[in-house]
């Protein structure tokens, strides 16, 4: 800590009937050392100056930052966007860039596909076989 800040810190916390030292008391601001202190406080304040200062400060409203870092839905544009390209590809070319993309791990191939057997039935009802037989063998 700097002296400058101490002294801020005494003052404050002095009770308040009490003023500044007597000017007996002060330190005196002669020799070597005080040429170079007003040098330094002499100086133009630099753009990175220090950040423990209240002056020149802008208070920042925390409802505008909410605003600011409130998140923004894009669905909108990404639809607009996604649909304005419309390219429909034949089934073919798109099997073959999903073919070269797929590993050749037995993993990271898709399961075969089987067919599934539909039950056998026939056209036509046990009326038709009856009259068939009646007619083809004679039975009455």
């Amino acid at each position: 800590m700097s002296a400058a800040l101490l002294r801020r810190g005494l003052e404050l916390l002095e009770p308040p009937g009490r003023g500044k030292a007597l000017p007996g008391l002060q330190r005196s601001r002669s020799g070597p050392r005080a040429a170079g202190a007003a040098r330094r406080r002499k100086r133009a304040p630099e753009p990175g100056r220090s950040k423990t200062t209240v002056k020149g400060r802008v208070v920042k409203s925390a409802i505008e930052e909410y605003h600011k870092k409130k998140p923004v839905n894009h669905l909108r544009e990404n639809l607009q966007y996604m649909l304005k390209g419309r390219l429909v590809e034949d089934k073919a070319i798109a099997e073959q860039v999903l073919a070269q993309n797929r590993g050749r791990k037995s993993k990271d191939q898709p399961p075969e596909k089987t067919e599934k057997k539909k039950p056998e039935s026939t056209v036509f009802t046990e009326e038709d076989f009856r009259k068939f037989e009646r007619e083809y063998f004679g039975i009455p």
